[in-house]
């Protein structure tokens, strides 16, 4: 299906964010579709952490809209979008670390979107919220014959905290996911194990946005591009037009493969 044909599901028109007197956001405007995986690429202080956090309600922008379907979500509360089907992860991970990774997903399991409908997928899964809640950790990459489910988040390394805040997420039956640098930090060969479910949650229907300085394996599952530079966005198509566009490489000169914190 074209993507003129595919249903928006979030549409933002003209955000503007300002700090003082430092606009990290100016006039930024995107829609994403259903099914798409949309990428957000830029160097340090580009704007993007700025751009999803107004998107999820961390930040209220300054000017512009955001629509979810067909409702205004502009400066609605976090916890109001992620129940409407919004989720995002962190760059710095925020699990509850004095529980077992497992019990890290219970939260969501019991949140009132997923009662309202009527468990997790619709039902499909049987057993308890413990059993659900290890299920996932077993879709996403934890082994299920190992003790990884069980331990403390705080005992797990990088590479299984990612995936947990991913797992978070997915346990909240989301129609979208934000993934803010899911790659960052990560071997790759732990990369390479991520790609493949982050292409397993588009076919099941999921709608992703990535914030990504991991140019090479964003554009590996990315079916479009977005570049933000000092709170403009540059450029927006598909990943292979978007890498050969003169203003992006002027952009990342210098800049690809360098640690980032926005």
């Amino acid at each position: 299906m074209g993507e003129g044909l595919k249903p928006p599901v979030i549409t933002v028109e003209g955000l503007t964010k300002h700090f003082g007197g430092v606009y990290a956001l100016k006039d930024v405007s995107f829609t994403l579709h259903e099914g798409d995986i949309l990428g957000i690429i830029g160097p340090n202080g580009s704007g993007k952490t700025t751009l999803i956090n107004c998107v999820t309600g961390f930040l209220k922008p300054d000017a512009g809209t955001v629509r979810f379907r067909d409702r205004d979500i502009t400066g609605l509360a976090p916890h109001k979008i992620a129940r409407l089907g919004v989720t995002r992860t962190f760059q710095v991970m925020r699990p509850y670390y004095s529980l077992p990774a497992y019990k890290n997903l219970i939260i969501p399991l019991w949140s009132p979107r997923v009662r309202k409908l009527g468990g997790w997928r619709g039902g499909g899964r049987h057993g308890d919220r413990d059993t659900v809640a290890v299920d996932i950790l077993e879709e996403i990459g934890f082994e299920r014959d190992s003790y990884v489910p069980y331990k403390m988040a705080s005992s797990l390394p990088t590479g299984y905290l990612k995936r947990l805040e991913l797992a978070r997420c997915i346990a909240l039956r989301p129609e979208v996911v934000i993934c803010d640098e899911v790659f960052s930090g990560l071997s790759m060969s732990e990369i390479a194990t991520m790609v493949p479910l982050i292409e397993k949650l588009q076919m099941e229907g999921m709608t992703l946005i990535m914030v990504e300085h991991r140019l090479r394996e964003l554009f590996r599952v990315a079916n479009r591009v977005m570049v933000l530079s000092y709170g403009d966005k540059i450029m927006e198509g598909d990943p292979e037009v978007v890498i050969e566009d003169e203003r992006v490489k002027e952009v990342y000169l210098g800049w690809e493969g360098e640690a980032e914190d926005d």
